[in-house]
């Protein structure tokens, strides 16, 4: 029987037309125009290639683009969940500002690129080529049900109690965020925000500057308190990365305000966090500093669960002759909230290539057929339940 690789690669025309035709619907995640109009687009394209799902949700929510949640029914055990994104960071208009889409890399690969390109349109269309590809040549396969969000860009605000809700009812998730260099990603550091505002006392820099508080001088004490709680040991850092204030160099600060980001590994740190950022103190009582923690994402955690879940998409790749590589990252995704319920998740399943959030982001489209393929034969050997021995089937159809 032809196999998953033979298939992908026998169509490889069209799944790289059908990324093509969805990098071409921009969509920014702050314009709900063009996020409605990349949905509908998203959801066309499963129902062409894989047909009306079994169940079919669409949430909406105010200020943020819709999420889909598609189930296509299998006849095999076992539940999995494929998450993607079909949201960027890249504005309306920046398609017809961006130049060259198809050129070749110092080493003569061909290079395809384009705004959310690589994060993660790519993903999106070769998940959906996975599962059509095991229907299309008849292969039975356990349900899947596909999570795909319109906000993930900014932090999965709406979608997150979707994901957590669907993710309590599968036994595995595989998330198709773009590689690191082909490697899947095994690990991501949390995220946490923590906006800070100082309200001090405004007065003349000159005449009376001890009638003044300086908002400012107590918030780069406070940010600079904070950097010091960071632990390299346990790979924690903490970034100032905004600050502002003031309103002339002869004024005495009345109002200042910063942000600063968090990445942690050890999901333990926050409370050590916590009552650091509680204990931090400033020279002139008079100012009063607020501060906002949105601890946004939990630490992905490689544990047990998803190493039996990494052994699955390795043994599919030795089956096609390759070796595949893991990676730990620092930016968080959607697979940390799977993580934190302690599900089977690995992550970057997607497109090979780089510059995520970058004007030269692009992929390698020859290594589509592969990823696709790996995604489709896994599906098949999936653990059907945590504990439970893998039913290694695509041997058969390999």
């Amino acid at each position: 029987m032809e196999s998953s690789l033979d298939y992908t690669q026998a169509n490889f025309e069209s799944i790289l037309q059908d990324v093509i035709n969805l990098v071409n619907v921009e969509t920014g995640s702050y314009d709900m125009a063009q996020l409605k109009e990349g949905c509908d687009a998203v959801e066309a394209l499963f129902r062409e290639r894989i047909g009306d799902p079994d169940i079919f949700e669409r949430y909406s929510a105010t200020g943020y683009g819709d999420t889909l949640a598609l189930t296509y029914e299998g006849a095999l055990p076992g539940h999995v969940m494929l998450i993607g994104h079909y949201d960027t960071v890249w504005p309306l208009g920046t398609l017809d500002a961006w130049g060259e889409r198809a050129s070749r890399s110092e080493d003569g690969r061909l290079k395809e690129s384009g705004p959310g390109i690589f994060d993660m349109k790519t993903g999106l269309v070769q998940g959906i080529w996975s599962l059509k590809a095991l229907k299309d040549r008849g292969i039975e396969h356990p349900t899947v049900t596909f999570l795909i969000n319109g906000d993930e860009e900014r932090g999965s605000v709406s979608s997150r109690p979707m994901i957590e809700e669907k993710a309590k009812e599968v036994d595995a998730v595989l998330v198709l965020e773009p590689t690191l260099d082909g490697r899947v990603k095994v690990a991501r550091k949390g995220v946490a925000i923590v906006a800070v505002d100082a309200i001090g006392i405004e007065a003349h820099a000159g005449l009376e500057p001890a009638k003044g508080a300086s908002a400012i001088t107590a918030l780069m004490e406070y940010c600079l308190a904070a950097t010091r709680l960071a632990d390299p040991a346990k790979e924690t850092t903490i970034n100032v990365g905004i600050v502002e204030g003031g309103s002339g160099s002869n004024v005495v600060a009345g109002h200042a305000h910063a942000v600063i980001d968090i990445r942690l590994k050890d999901p333990q740190e926050k409370d050590r966090l916590n009552e650091g950022f509680d204990a931090i103190t400033w020279s002139d009582e008079r100012v009063r500093i607020d501060t906002i923690r949105d601890w946004n994402r939990p630490p992905m955690v490689f544990n047990e669960n998803s190493r039996v879940l990494l052994d699955v998409l390795k043994r599919s790749a030795q089956r096609m002759g390759r070796e595949l590589g893991t990676a730990e990252v620092g930016g968080g995704s959607d697979a940390n909230y799977v993580s934190a319920l302690n599900i089977p998740v690995i992550c970057g399943l997607g497109a090979v290539g780089g510059g995520p959030h970058a004007r030269h982001e692009f992929i390698y489209p020859e290594e589509i057929p592969f990823y696709t393929a790996l995604v489709a034969d896994s599906l098949l050997d999936l653990p059907l339940l945590p504990g439970r021995e893998a039913e290694v089937l695509s041997e058969h159809v390999s």
